[in-house]
């Protein structure tokens, strides 16, 4: 059996507001620590049935960087879904609502640029 260790590193302001996130794991080619601006990690509690979670974002992530964060996030977990369920109507669903949710981002910013 093997291991793998993924380590996050975050450093944050005197406010505790995350500045940089980086990330490594052991089962990769990359020597360097790789640079993000925002990260969700979740994990099934399957004796409480409940989602434990961390969300960070550095204070420099965009909005427009956010929806395509969020849009690019919930297209892999339709995909991850079907992987896992074998239900390609719940997985249609899940990406509609991906793209309706982005479009109404990309509008709602447009709107803004232009004010």
């Amino acid at each position: 059996m093997s291991k793998s260790t993924i380590t996050i590193g975050v450093n944050m302001d005197a406010n505790r507001l995350p500045e940089s996130i980086e990330w490594s794991a052991s089962d990769t080619t990359v020597d360097n620590a790789q640079k993000a601006k925002a990260f969700m990690l979740s994990f099934w509690d399957s004796a409480e049935k409940t989602a434990l979670r961390i969300d960070l974002w550095t204070k420099d992530m965009m909005v427009d960087e956010m929806a395509d964060f969020f849009y690019q996030t919930m297209m892999t977990m339709a995909d991850t879904y079907g992987r896992a369920t074998n239900h390609p109507e719940a997985v249609d669903d899940m990406k509609k609502f991906a793209k309706e949710f982005y479009h109404k981002c990309r509008e709602k910013q447009m709107k803004e640029n232009k004010a």
